[in-house]
């Protein structure tokens, strides 16, 4: 083991602070990639974003583009080589936490301040030969912008914070939905210079133009903009009784701001993709809508933007995913999950043909193509490395790492596959980390890891849910890939659709036991956990098995009867989670039989799965399972509460009292050992003044070290 694992996934604090990328633009001329890097903030609990730019050759370093204290974040190209991202930086007009429009000019220089507005702007669109349009937040009773503010400025000094509804839904993840909805803008021209409006800086701020007048709630904010910018696609939620919707596609003209529904029917949900370079046909993806019978299929189809005519294209039973055109127009570039991975294909539109590109053992979450046709850009990641941007040859599929802004963090241990065979004869498999060292002699604990969705894979990195500090702590980690999961064909997903105790629990427990059989993991000291769906799965492992030591469930379903009307989007729910699916597979109807010590997660603001799931359950573990509380109060089972969490633990200091948390309670009862819990919990007498010193102690970010280019 060498000293940089050691250092990363043994210590938390160096953990949390690992530099991490997301994302990749490319300018028109495909000599610049731009991507953003989030670090650890100064104060050690939160993260802040910085563009940096990477070389499409791989011959010079990446180098750093922007550097504020409060981040940017979203950025693209316009057709001028200009970057435009969003910030809430202060700029000339002063200081203000809404987050606001900026541009970095393609010749160099500062970045200058284009729009700041009450709400801020949520997101920047960009086309190859036009400017830009923004997506923002404006208040229902607005007509245009100097309203919005009088509006916004009227609820500001009265103090209210209330909102009157009249449709669903009412909530997203972690935030309240309204008064202010989605509208798609345009940015105006730069205006002259007025006594009410004075120049600041190198330019006057611009003024945003409402398209989408009318629509409120039911802009989607997925949008694809026309070659030369002059109109777009955007998705459209059609509603529909009982709660219901579903969503098509609209066009936009931008210049008048009227649009047409084009694509749209009752079965399924539409959404747009990319437009070809000609502007004559959108890649558009049609989804089959679920029911309780049926999963959802989404499928990728061309449409003819004269006729509105739609054809199937990307015959696969893979899950496709659109990402950029080819520059002839020949074909398009797509993702999709496929055996444990996510290569990227080529799609045909002669023939609607598929052709596998790449073959590493990576996910690519985006990805673009240079303006010549030569190569591919695009972010991958894999179980094994954190994502990084890559250069994929279009002749042959050649992948070359870059120079990343981000070095690879070195890992405790290796990465190996596990396959086995259902009883119904389909083939199973997962990846299975082991701590170096593990072998018959010395046979590492189990920790089964189910991943949440359902319709999911364990194919790429997670920094929330990351494998190696359990690896680094001495467990092997199965991440298995159950029935629903995606990468396996239609059927696949169908065999756990609307029975989440039956295939997809006894699937996770024929690849245990294929885990199990190897003579590198000790079958006598294991566990299972996991969190959303994987948290519902460990629930009804709980209630299902006596196998396991420990069980630890994260922001996890326990009533389905409860979680269905109360989730954020329960009209995707209710259309799959039936009465006689709420009857036979919901785990809280098992509770009796659960015997094994339980740590249940949940944090306050997750609207997605809500807090009264954990409550629920964490109170009727100590009332009616099989470990009861005793007559004192006290119990085997704890509850690990966030009161301002939400669906995921996103703050690091949190990250890190999770992870210390479940390291504990696993280490009590899997392996027998005691280990502290984080003294802020308050739980424990605080370190001696020579060990609260050197945990203070944290690493600087001056400068990120550079990845060499493999």
């Amino acid at each position: 083991m060498t000293d940089a694992a050691e250092e990363d996934f043994h210590d938390l604090d160096r953990y949390v602070a690992l530099p991490r990328l997301q994302g990749l633009t490319m300018s028109p001329d495909g000599r610049r990639l731009v991507t953003t890097v989030t670090t650890l903030d100064g104060k050690g609990t939160g993260y802040v974003n910085a563009l940096w730019e990477i070389d499409p050759l791989g011959e010079r370093d990446a180098r750093r583009l922007t550097r504020s204290a409060r981040g940017e974040a979203g950025p693209a190209f316009s057709a001028s080589g200009d970057l435009w991202f969003t910030s809430a930086r202060p700029g000339e007009e002063g200081d203000s936490s809404d987050t606001a429009l900026w541009r970095l000019p393609a010749s160099g220089g500062e970045a200058a301040l284009v729009n700041r507005r009450p709400g801020g702007v949520s997101r920047v669109h960009c086309a190859p030969g036009a400017d830009v349009v923004v997506t923002a937040p404006l208040l229902t009773g607005a007509a245009d912008e100097d309203q919005h503010a009088a509006l916004h400025a009227a609820r500001k000094d009265a103090s209210v914070n209330a909102i009157l509804h009249t449709s669903y839904p009412v909530r997203h993840w972690d935030h309240d939905l309204g008064p202010a909805r989605p509208a798609l803008f345009t940015v105006d021209e730069e205006q002259t210079p007025t006594a009410s409006r004075p120049r600041t800086g190198d330019e006057l701020p611009r003024r945003l133009r409402h398209v989408t007048e009318g629509l409120g709630s039911l802009y989607g904010e997925e949008v694809t903009l026309s070659p030369d910018g002059t109109w777009a696609l955007i998705s459209v939620h059609v509603p529909e009784a009982r709660a219901d919707r579903r969503t098509a596609v609209a066009l936009v003209d931008l210049a008048s701001g009227e649009r047409r529904i084009i694509a749209d029917d009752v079965e399924h949900d539409h959404t747009p993709g990319p437009i070809s370079p000609d502007g004559r046909t959108a890649v558009v993806t049609m989804t089959r809508r679920p029911v309780p019978s049926r999963a959802p299929m989404p499928r990728l189809h061309l449409m003819d933007l004269e006729t509105g005519e739609l054809s199937p294209t990307g015959h696969t039973d893979l899950w496709l995913a659109p990402f950029d055109w080819l520059p002839d127009g020949s074909g398009f570039i797509a993702g999709a999950d496929a055996d444990g991975r996510g290569p990227l294909f080529r799609v045909d539109v002669a023939d609607g043909r598929v052709t596998q590109l790449t073959h590493d053992d990576a996910t690519y979450s985006t990805a673009v193509v240079a303006p010549d046709g030569s190569a591919v850009y695009g972010v991958r990641a894999s179980c094994a490395f954190p994502p990084e941007a890559v250069r994929v040859a279009l002749t042959d599929g050649a992948v070359t790492r870059l120079k990343n802004p981000v070095p690879r963090p070195e890992l405790p241990g290796r990465l190996t596959e596990v396959e086995t065979t259902a009883a119904d004869g389909v083939r199973l498999r997962a990846w299975l980390a082991l701590p170096e060292g593990a072998d018959a002699e010395a046979p590492a604990p189990l920790l089964l890891w189910i991943h949440g969705g359902p319709l999911n894979s364990w194919n790429a990195w997670s920094w929330r849910w990351n494998p190696w500090l359990m690896v680094a702590q001495g467990y092997g980690v199965l991440l298995p890939d159950p029935a629903l999961s995606t990468g396996y064909g239609q059927e696949f997903v169908q065999r756990g659709w609307n029975s989440w105790g039956d295939k997809p629990f006894t699937d996770l427990m024929s690849i245990t036991d294929a885990a199990e059989a190897r003579e590198d993991v000790d079958e006598t000291r294991t566990a299972a956990m996991g969190g959303s769906f994987g948290g519902y799965m460990a629930n009804w492992v709980a209630g299902h098995t006596d196998r396991f030591s420990a069980i630890v469930t994260h922001a996890s379903l326990w009533a389905l009867d409860q979680f269905g009307p109360t989730t954020d989007a329960s009209f995707f729910w209710r259309r799959q989670i039936d009465a006689a699916m709420e009857e036979k597979h919901s785990p809280h109807r098992f509770v009796e039989e659960i015997v094994t010590p339980m740590l249940v997660i949940h944090g306050d603001k997750d609207y997605r799965v809500p807090i009264g799931e954990g409550l629920r359950l964490w109170y009727e573990l100590l009332e009616r399972s099989g470990l009861p509380a005793d007559a004192d109060g006290s119990t085997v089972h704890r509850f690990l509460y966030y009161p301002q969490e939400n669906h995921w633990i996103l703050t690091p200091h949190h990250a890190k009292i999770w992870y210390e948390v479940v390291l504990s309670f696993l280490a009590e009862h899997v392996l027998g050992d005691e280990r502290a819990l984080p003294v802020q919990l308050g739980l424990t007498p605080p370190p001696s003044g020579a060990e609260a010193r050197s945990r203070e102690s944290a690493p600087e970010d001056d400068a990120l070290p550079h990845a060499a280019s493999s």
